[in-house]
């Protein structure tokens, strides 16, 4: 059987309407297009789209998706245009293809920029169509199988970025197969040594493991069977990284995570999982504030299931999680599992399991400062998440430590805008209080109530800043901060630039234009205003022509100096998210990183330079004591430069 046969069967297996025709026309295509190239593995380079087409295949995805997988790299590597693909395919197709296609590379004056740009581009198309991450995760995923084929200082780029970005976008998206992997597969890259410790021990104690499981699946299926229980019983594999992290946190040896036996029990209904649990109860000790019922409340990804723990057969501890076939599906594919073979329609349900991405883009899309957006898109993706009530007792996922005014903004816009009491748990409370998992939440509205200043002081989510701002109209103040931000880091990350006209060698007031925001360097004309001010363009500001040229005025930049970075070096124990440690608690200080890069040192240590413009001077002593708390920051040191 070829190739393309055996994708054939595995499509059809799950979808017997696919449209088998169009993907094969996709699959030849695109072999066509990538003949004679390779990987860098020194395989041909068409086994790539190939696997990311298998890895979708699992998932289950419709056809479009999968054309748009084997196409994926069509644009960027051969050449053939989007045009080309819209003539041959459809619109569609090309649109998916455009969406993972990266941005050219001459445009960026280094790889970071380039780097983070392309991934905004991604959340962008993300946004308005869920399939392009498929793609890209499937995409990072089958590159990261193949990873040990690099450089190692590349290998240890792309691990790191995996775990920072994509594996908690998975995480985000419910497509719990593919973050479980990405994790153990960045964990092999990032602690090599810890893997093969967890991959050794693991094979050692797994025959005698597998017999205590089979032993107890027995028993369960007989006990069910008896209370006319119709459903799958089996154990379950935990991923490394999941067994590392419980290590970890509890700060336990190997041997006492790992002997938890991990049972799964998938039933047919909703009855039938309480039923069950029942069951469980009934025939071994259950283990008190181990229950979980993420049935009644969801996870944020809609995550499904009843989770227990019980003093079980052997005497070892026994993990059991309780589900119907559907939440099973979900659990494991995630968004993927909501997407309709027929057409690309999309419910309601569905657009709510991608609104956290278009909250996070929601007043960040407009930034050119790539850079700044990914480092605050990765505290976003960190963030903890809880659950709290209506009165009518709807689930709402809030960002930890949100209060009732990020809650009112994530019922409505108006609910947010006219909100002027909060009630928690039936008790009035300020309005900046912080929300705990399980409260149930009550927002008085009144016609004169509005928005407040203060509010962006404490809110915590994405969404409620943007429609405060939005609704208190200033955004002109948001904008301000971000050009000043964006100018230090213009033309060398230590320059900061004073905004300024100089007029026949005399400094004058000025004020720089919202249609064109011109920037140093930029080539400029000046306007006089009534007052005797100076209005800033742009040379080519489209708005210039509707402009008095009788009150033009001839302007250069002044270029100043204002040294208010920092140089440190942290010397760490390397371990997986100690990148995104450092990164958050520098961001909640509100200072800004000006450049980071990291290295390791010939005892094992992790080195990451940092510069940081800073506040003040007491802003460097709060940021050094802060760093040296992290977990496993062996110093911290300022670089005299």
């Amino acid at each position: 059987m070829g190739e393309f046969e055996e994708l054939k069967k595995l499509i059809l297996d799950y979808n017997p309407k696919a449209e088998i025709e169009l993907i094969e026309k996709a699959y030849y295509f695109a072999k066509e297009a990538h003949k004679g190239q390779m990987r860098v593995s020194g395989k041909p380079y068409f086994t790539h789209p190939v696997e990311i087409t298998k890895i979708l295949i699992d998932l289950k995805v419709q056809s479009s998706t999968l054309c748009g997988a084997l196409l994926h790299d069509v644009v960027e590597e051969s050449n053939y245009t989007l045009n080309d693909l819209k003539k041959e395919f459809n619109s569609e197709i090309a649109m998916l293809v455009e969406g993972v296609t990266k941005i050219d590379k001459i445009h960026f004056k280094d790889k970071e920029v380039y780097n983070a740009e392309n991934l905004r581009k991604i959340l962008l198309a993300t946004a308005k169509d869920i399939r392009i991450m498929l793609i890209k995760l499937a995409d990072r995923l089958h590159n990261m199988r193949t990873l040990k084929y690099l450089r190692p200082d590349k290998q240890r780029r792309i691990a790191t970025e995996t775990f920072n970005i994509y594996a908690p976008i998975a995480h985000k998206l419910g497509i719990w197969s593919i973050k479980g992997e990405l994790e153990d597969l960045c964990l092999r890259c990032l602690e090599p040594q810890i893997y093969q410790m967890l991959r050794n021990r693991i094979s050692e104690k797994r025959g005698e493991r597998e017999n205590k499981t089979k032993d107890i699946i027995n028993i369960i299926e007989k006990k069910l069977k008896k209370h006319g229980i119709d459903a799958r019983v089996y154990g379950r594999a935990k991923y490394f990284y999941s067994i590392y992290k419980k290590m970890k946190q509890k700060n336990v040896d190997f041997s006492e995570i790992y002997d938890l036996i991990a049972i799964r029990i998938i039933t047919k209904t909703i009855p039938d999982c309480y039923t069950a649990l029942g069951v469980m109860h009934e025939l071994w000790k259950p283990i008190p504030k181990k229950f979980k019922d993420y049935i009644a409340t969801p996870k944020a990804n809609d995550y499904q299931s009843l989770h227990t723990a019980l003093v079980g057969y052997h005497g070892k501890i026994l993990e059991v999680q309780i589900r119907t076939e559907e939440m099973h599906l979900v659990a494991e594919d995630g968004i993927a599992a909501h997407w309709r073979y027929k057409g690309t329609e999309r419910d309601k349900k569905f657009d709510r399991k991608i609104s956290w991405i278009k909250q996070i883009l929601d007043w960040r899309q407009t930034s050119k400062d790539a850079q700044d957006f990914i480092d605050t898109l990765k505290i976003d993706l960190f963030e903890k998440e809880i659950i709290v009530f209506t009165p009518k007792g709807d689930p709402i996922t809030l960002a930890e430590h949100s209060t009732p005014v990020d809650f009112a903004y994530e019922i409505h816009t108006n609910v947010g805008n006219f909100c002027s009491k909060a009630l928690v748990n039936e008790k009035l409370v300020p309005l900046e209080t912080e929300l705990k998992p399980g409260d149930l939440v009550e927002i008085v509205t009144t016609k004169n109530a509005k928005p407040s200043r203060q509010w962006l002081k404490f809110v915590k989510t994405s969404k409620a800043k943007s429609k405060i701002r939005s609704t208190l109209n200033i955004v002109s103040d948001l904008d301000a901060k971000t050009r000043r931000e964006r100018l230090k880091r213009d033309e060398g990350m230590s320059t900061n630039y004073v905004k300024r006209l100089k007029i026949d060698g005399k400094k004058v007031p000025i004020k720089l234009s919202k249609c064109c925001e011109p920037k140093p360097d930029d080539e400029i004309l000046g306007f006089y205003t009534k007052d005797g001010k100076i209005t800033v363009h742009k040379k080519d500001c489209p708005n210039l022509s509707t402009l008095d040229q009788k009150k033009k005025a001839k302007v250069s930049w002044i270029k100043t100096k204002i040294d208010n970075s920092i140089s440190l070096k942290i010397v760490a124990q390397d371990r997986v998210g100690m990148i995104a440690d450092i990164l958050n608690t520098i961001s909640r200080l509100k200072l800004n990183v000006e450049k980071l890069n990291t290295d390791v040192s010939k005892n094992g240590r992790f080195m990451i330079n940092v510069r940081v413009n800073l506040i003040n001077k007491n802003s460097l002593i709060n940021l050094i004591k802060k760093l040296k708390a992290i977990n496993e920051i062996v110093d911290v040191l300022e670089i005299k430069e």
